[in-house]
This record gives structure tokens, C-alpha cells and sequence, in this order.
């Protein structure tokens, strides 16, 4: 009885079954009521013969007599038929009306919703009530697809609020330079030399914003070309893009080879290299960077660990989160997103990211990818799975 096609079949049947069962009942009242019947027994039909042979009264025959009856029958069923299905046909509109205006009220609430919701505020919600049957099940799935939105809507009102906020210092500072020093005329060259170092170094920034911005938008336009790849292989080469070497760091690998998944391999490719981009930032000099891959049942796992100053418990929740700097090492200035698209491309693989770290020992970041033959839905293991 949770379904609606059930509810409406027993309600409509059940109607048109009484209707039909008192315009029956009603014929037969009124072709009752309008013939007398009496059947003829054999006593009577004796003294009808013997009334006739004294010459008393004068009958038909007997058969002569039902076919009047008969005929007369007929005409009164016919008659009370035509009236019954004149008040059938008025009575099943009535009924019709009434079902089918209680039966399409959750359509109605559904429409004024749906009305309601703007462009702007996706907060409206239907939140239908009653029994669990399509139309309900219709509903929660609208306001589950409305919370997907109202969700993916605020997120880009934020990283739209958030990237102009990151634009604005850096233009600010070309801007300035540009009024003070460049387009000065009494500027001298040491302070135009200054000036050009400046704006190279805004618009770097500004070209990293850019870029990063634009990797964000591909994930979420969700244009990969998936292949079946090695991670060990995606991990060496991130490895190998790195500016570990030239910035006086150790690199080392701990990979396993036979990791098989299915993914993109230039997004994977840059999600590691982020991991390695935040390691070589924040690595002392002349430590170590490791770049790590295994499996633990159907999961495959990319790790990078670093002898940095670590995390606070306090910020491992977001790390991942866009625009999220932590502490600024020098003068150096950070997008934010690097992480974020990190987290953003591993999950667009189905996978999960995770941050283990202490203040002093250094991070580690895990990447935990579906390997190509996973077959079960169990989450990937918690804690770090390296060393």
C-alpha cells in the first residue's frame, strides 16, 4: 500500500464498484416496483382453466402472457437503465474530481515550490509528507537534487568572492607600482629595477591563481580521459617534475609496482605534484622528501611525507579546504588552491584524501584510489598507511 499506483487502483476500483453495485440494486428496485411479479403455480393455472371452460373469463395462453410481461420488463429496464447511466456518468465525474485532486495534492505542493525557488535562494525545500510512495519518493529526490545545488552554488559564490579577494592584492600592487615608479618620470632606475621585480612577482602570482582556478573548473566540468594506468609510474614522474633537487632536497621512493587503476593520468599526475610542491615548500634544507605507493586490500594509496615543521591538530581538518594558506613561510605568497584541487581530483577518481601530521615531525598526505579491480564498497582504511 506504499505505492501510489496500488492506492489509486484499490480506491477507483473500489468506487466504481459500489457505484455499479447501486445502479444494479436500483434497476432491479425499480423494475420490481413497476411489475408486480407473482409467478404462476399449477393450482392457479387449474382454476384459470376451469373459470374458462364455464365461460366465466376469457385468457391468453400462458405463453402469450410472459412474452407481455416479458416485453414489459424490458421496456422498464431499459428505461432505468438509460437513467442509471446518466447518474453513473455524472456521479463517477464527481467521484474523479474529488480522487484525483487528492491524489495530485503532493503535485500541487511540489509546483508552489518549486515556483518559489529562485535562481538566487535554492533554500526552499518541499519536504512532502504522507506515506512513502512515488510522489514522495519524487519529492525527497528533489530536495536532495536542490541541496546538491544549493551547495554547488554557495561554493561558487565563494570561490568567486574568494579569487577576487586574491586578484585584488596582486593587481593593488601592480597598479601602484605602475602609478609610482614606472610611469614616474623622475623615477630612477634602481627604483623602476625594484618596481618591474614587484610586478613580475604579482603577476606570477596572478598566472598560479589563474591556472589553479582553471584546473578547478575542469575537475568540476568533469572532463577526464580515463586510462588504465600504473600509480608508481604517476608517482615517480610527479617525482621527477619536482624542484626537490634544485631546492637542495632528498628525494626518495618506497613504490610497489603492479598498482593498477582506471583515471586520468595527467589530473593524478597533478595531484601528486601538488603534494610534492607543498613538501618541497615547507621541507628544511637538505631533509628528505619520500614519495610512497602501495595497496591495502581493493584500495591503491600515493603517499608524500615530508620533515617539515608538521600541522596543528587544529588546521589537519583544513588542509584541503580552497583558498586555506596556514602559516606564510617568508615572503612567499600562496594561491591556496593547491590541496583543494588535490582533494578535488581524487575524489572526482571515487578515491578519498587524508593529512596525518604532528608539529615538529613533519606530514604526510595520502591519496587512497579504487584499484581497477575493486570489487567491494568498504571505505578505505583509516590511519596513515606509510612507513
Amino acid at each position: 500500500m506504499r505505492s501510489l499506483r496500488v492506492r489509486l487502483t484499490v480506491i477507483y476500483s473500489t468506487v466504481l464498484f459500489a457505484l455499479a453495485g447501486l445502479t444494479l440494486g436500483g434497476i432491479y428496485i425499480a423494475v420490481a416496483q413497476t411489475t408486480e411479479p407473482q409467478p404462476i403455480t399449477e393450482r392457479t393455472a387449474r382454476l384459470y382453466e376451469d373459470r374458462q371452460y364455464r365461460g366465466e373469463v376469457t385468457f391468453a395462453e400462458v405463453g402469450e402472457i410472459e412474452a407481455a410481461v416479458n416485453y414489459n420488463t424490458m421496456t422498464n429496464l431499459r428505461r432505468y437503465s438509460l437513467y442509471a447511466l446518466g447518474g453513473l456518468f455524472v456521479a463517477s465525474l464527481g467521484v474523479g474530481w474529488v480522487l484525483s485532486g487528492r491524489a495530485l495534492r503532493p503535485v500541487g505542493a511540489i509546483t508552489r515550490t518549486a515556483r518559489e525557488i529562485q535562481a538566487t535562494d535554492l533554500s526552499r525545500r518541499i519536504r512532502l509528507d504522507g506515506p512513502r510512495d512515488e510522489l514522495r519518493d519524487l519529492a525527497d529526490t528533489l530536495d536532495s537534487m536542490l541541496d546538491r545545488l544549493d551547495h554547488a552554488f554557495q561554493a561558487q559564490r565563494q570561490l568567486i568572492d574568494d579569487a577576487s579577494h586574491e586578484l585584488r592584492s596582486p593587481l593593488a600592487i601592480i597598479r601602484t607600482n605602475l602609478d609610482a615608479s614606472l610611469t614616474a618620470p623622475d623615477a630612477t632606475p634602481e627604483e623602476r629595477g625594484r618596481a618591474v621585480a614587484v610586478v613580475d612577482r604579482a603577476t606570477t602570482r596572478m598566472s598560479r591563481l589563474v591556472e589553479d582556478l582553471l584546473a578547478t573548473a575542469r575537475r568540476e566540468a568533469d572532463t577526464m580521459t580515463d586510462v588504465d594506468m600504473d600509480l608508481s609510474v604517476v608517482a615517480r614522474e610527479a617525482g621527477e617534475e619536482s624542484l626537490a633537487r634544485e631546492r637542495g632536497l632528498r628525494l626518495a621512493y618506497a613504490t610497489e609496482p603492479g598498482l593498477r587503476l582506471i583515471g586520468d593520468a595527467d589530473a593524478l599526475r597533478r595531484a601528486a605534484g601538488n603534494l610534492l610542491s607543498n613538501a618541497v615548500r615547507l621541507a628544511p634544507p637538505a631533509s628528505t622528501i619520500t614519495v610512497a605507493t602501495g595497496r591495502t586490500k581493493s584500495w591503491l594509496w600515493l603517499a608524500v611525507a615530508d620533515e617539515g615543521p608538521g600541522i596543528a591538530a587544529d588546521d589537519l581538518p583544513r588542509v584541503f579546504d580552497r583558498f586555506w594558506k596556514g602559516p606564510q613561510k617568508g615572503t612567499e605568497r600562496r594561491t591556496g588552491l593547491g590541496l583543494a584541487i588535490v582533494r578535488q581530483i581524487v575524489e572526482s577518481h571515487g578515491g578519498r584524501v587524508a593529512a596525518h601530521s604532528e608539529p615538529g615531525r613533519g606530514s604526510t598526505f595520502v591519496l587512497w584510489l579504487p584499484a581497477a579491480d575493486r570489487t567491494d564498497e568498504e571505505p578505505p582504511p583509516p590511519g596513515c598507511p606509510w612507513p
